[in-house]
């Protein structure tokens, strides 16, 4: 299987044309300072810039991405500067709601499944257990002295299936911030390039 049909997934590519004036030494340059935050480590071959992050400070423009390379190669309009991140964060973005959405799941079947077994106990005339109510102890004399309100029972759930509510609702939370996030990371990784390399 080829991974490029799913990798866009985590990773972002793109490219920018360079300015005529501008020298490849310049551009990697002018690219520099944005490499060099902490945790971040980079090597530079001829043309390549490799660059790996670890525990990134989250003030780094370039945080949520983990590793990538840039290269520069001669296109017809000049140089081309080839950019390739990798982002965890945006994968595990991806993933979150099928995990919870797979949690939804299982939550709706076992509560199928309950009462599944109520009706099959009520139809066989077994009733099901029912579970101890806690004991309501009476009011200290002190405290009716005071007005304090007698304790109320507690009031008995009609439904106590168990709810996938919470799984849906982060589900689409986790996949709203995936959707956001491939796409103003991606806008954003390029406006950052683009003004780097328009500095003097």
């Amino acid at each position: 299987m080829n991974l490029r049909f799913i990798d866009w997934i985590w990773h972002v590519r793109g490219s920018l044309t360079l300015a005529p004036e501008l020298s490849r030494d310049d551009a990697f340059d002018r690219l520099d300072p944005v490499f060099r935050q902490t945790g971040t480590s980079k090597e530079r071959r001829d043309d390549t810039l490799v660059f790996h992050k670890r525990d990134q400070a989250a003030q780094d423009k370039m945080s949520v991405f983990d590793s990538g390379v840039l290269r520069l190669e001669q296109g017809v309009p000049g140089i081309v500067l080839h950019y390739h991140l990798i982002s965890r964060a945006l994968l595990f973005c991806f993933l979150a709601p099928l995990l919870f959405l797979g949690i939804a799941q299982l939550t709706v079947a076992v509560g199928n499944h309950q009462k599944a077994v109520a009706d099959a106990a009520a139809k066989a005339g077994k009733a099901p257990k029912k579970k101890p109510e806690k004991a309501v102890f009476p009011l200290n004399p002190i405290d009716k002295a005071l007005g304090a309100p007698a304790p109320e029972k507690s009031k008995k759930k009609k439904d106590d299936k168990p709810s996938p509510t919470p799984a849906y609702v982060l589900a689409a939370l986790f996949a709203t911030l995936y959707v956001v996030g491939r796409v103003l990371e991606d806008r954003l990784v390029r406006s950052l390039f683009r003004k780097r390399l328009a500095r003097a």
